[in-house]
């Protein structure tokens, strides 16, 4: 495989993903890890993505903006927050994870709906609290230096202790049989408090992460009541995904 189409791949993998590591891509590409380091290295300096150790960002993932190009995916994600700002109704309580498609939900959300938004991502929080009727709070903790989400135990145990009527949640991997999955642990265990407090689950993924698997599961699918891509309904590549009462949108 020449440099271009393995750089390619990567950064592929990394605006799907939002993040990788460099032993992961270094057992799927079939190359050692240097190569690997020397390709997130180039592709970095080139302002494609963002390494850090062990692997690499997606610079949407990262960065807090609103410049469509800096987005992966970007109109796909619009349509995915449109289908979930549908789910909205004043009065709820909601619990809202990180990543840009709920940053986008934030962005485009009615200006007269009133909701009270719970994230344990701050630059979510950020946008969500410009919103004119609609109250923000901050689920605080530990703040990953690379995802700016709250994690730990401080967190898992506010997650406790509340009752949201839905959960807006990304998913790294996902899979009709693996279900959900992700590649941090405490990204799991933060997420996983996340299902378990919440009414409802909306699994928010662009149609590229469909039949993709993470290392560590977050839940199965019939933990969630909803799936909504940028995608048909009635699209084929969702005909696996009709399982039990899983709603797709």
């Amino acid at each position: 495989m020449l440099k271009k189409e393995r750089q390619a791949l990567i950064l592929k993998e990394v605006n799907i993903h939002n993040k990788v590591l460099m032993s992961d891509l270094s057992q799927q590409l079939n190359v050692s890890e240097d190569t690997i380091r020397r390709d997130l290295q180039e592709l970095g300096d080139a302002d494609k993505l963002i390494k850090v150790r062990g692997g690499a960002l997606s610079k949407s993932y990262h960065v807090y903006t609103y410049q469509e190009n800096d987005i992966y995916a970007y109109q796909e994600k619009t349509i995915i927050a449109g289908k979930a700002i549908s789910l909205l109704r004043d009065d709820m309580l909601v619990l809202i994870s990180g990543g840009s498609t709920n940053l986008e939900i934030a962005r485009i959300l009615p200006p007269d709906l009133r909701v009270t938004f719970l994230t344990i991502s701050l630059t979510t929080a950020m946008q969500l609290v410009e919103h004119p009727n609609s109250e923000t709070i901050f689920l605080g903790g530990p703040l990953s230096k690379t995802s700016k989400i709250s994690l730990g135990g401080q967190v898992v145990q506010a997650l406790h202790e509340i009752r949201p009527d839905l959960c807006l949640l990304g998913a790294n991997g996902l899979d009709a049989k693996a279900g959900i999955t992700d590649s941090d642990w405490e990204v799991v265990a933060v997420k996983k408090a996340m299902i378990q407090a919440s009414s409802k689950v909306a699994i928010l993924s662009i149609s590229e992460k469909l039949n993709s698997i993470q290392k560590m599961k977050v839940c199965g699918l019939e933990k969630v009541d909803y799936l909504i891509t940028e995608l048909h309904p009635d699209h084929e590549s969702l005909q696996t995904y009709r399982v039990g009462s899983l709603k797709l949108l």
